[in-house]
């Protein structure tokens, strides 16, 4: 089986893919203003899809009172540091300091405009 996406829920939808598409090079494959206003976003691969909606139905969790440990969105990076500072002049806020791991990995967490977690990661190996 292939994974089709994953989802969350957020209060504007619009708004978080714009900022996705912007800041972290993701594409719009299907957007909606009606409804849940779903937005399918691609990652420059073509082959990872996150969906952003609202679905008033339930409640939106509070994505920045959450540890970025139990939840977080990872993206591939070639230079983190400057990569870190450019969302943080877009809105997202650092969680702690750029980190280098055991095995060489280099890591950043950070929060989005919205709180959502997002890690930058330069693998010492590619992983996939």
């Amino acid at each position: 089986m292939k994974i089709e996406h994953v989802a969350w829920n957020v209060e504007d939808p619009v708004a978080v893919a714009k900022w996705y598409v912007e800041q972290l090079g993701m594409t719009i494959v299907r957007g909606s203003a009606d409804g849940a206003a779903a937005h399918f976003i691609a990652d420059d691969s073509g082959s990872v899809m996150l969906e952003i909606y609202n679905n008033p139905v339930v409640k939106t969790p509070d994505y920045a009172a959450m540890d970025p440990l139990l939840l977080h969105l990872a993206f591939v990076c070639d230079d983190v540091r400057a990569k870190a500072a450019q969302l943080e002049a877009a809105g997202a806020k650092m969680v702690g300091d750029i980190t280098v791991t055991p095995t060489g990995d280099e890591l950043a967490m950070l929060r989005d405009p919205w709180g959502f977690a997002v890690q930058l990661a330069k693998r010492s190996e590619p992983m996939i």
